[in-house]
């Protein structure tokens, strides 16, 4: 099923962010993972959504609020979608994004937008299966600090 997480899922939720990370070829690091989560659940600035099934967490999405001043509406990013690779192909993801798109329905936001990158192969066939569109009209511009 899913639900939003609660501080109660640290300890499984950091295991599969850790792993949404590395995933992104980033270095490992669980204590860092779960800090961060623990901020998002206090501090409430993201909703995250977990897939739970007999008491182990396989899968997350984790959404963040935005604004269209255009369309003068609240917008959703879907940040991270991560489910643990010995769960996928059971829908696990197919679930989690019914969950953000109810979301923002139930927020009477615009819409919900996502990047991923041109390498990601089951992101890039799973996102137009649910009914996401690329937007091919844009140009996506980055500046970091680091």
């Amino acid at each position: 099923m899913v639900r939003q997480a609660t501080a109660n899922d640290l300890d499984q939720l950091s295991v599969l962010f850790d792993g949404y990370r590395v995933f992104y070829r980033k270095t490992s690091d669980l204590s860092a993972a779960r800090a961060f989560l623990a901020e998002r659940i206090a501090l409430k600035d993201s909703k995250i959504y977990v897939f739970e099934e007999e008491g182990q967490l396989s899968g997350f999405v984790q959404l963040y609020p935005l604004f269209s001043s255009t369309r003068m509406k609240k917008l959703w990013l879907l940040n991270d979608l991560y489910v643990d690779a010995s769960q996928r192909g059971k829908g696990v993801s197919l679930k989690l994004i019914d969950e953000a798109k109810k979301l923002a329905y139930d927020t009477n936001a615009c819409g919900v937008m996502l990047e991923t990158e041109i390498t990601n192969q089951i992101g890039n066939k799973l996102y137009p299966r649910t009914g996401f569109e690329l937007n091919q009209s844009s140009n996506f511009y980055e500046w970091s600090v680091e």
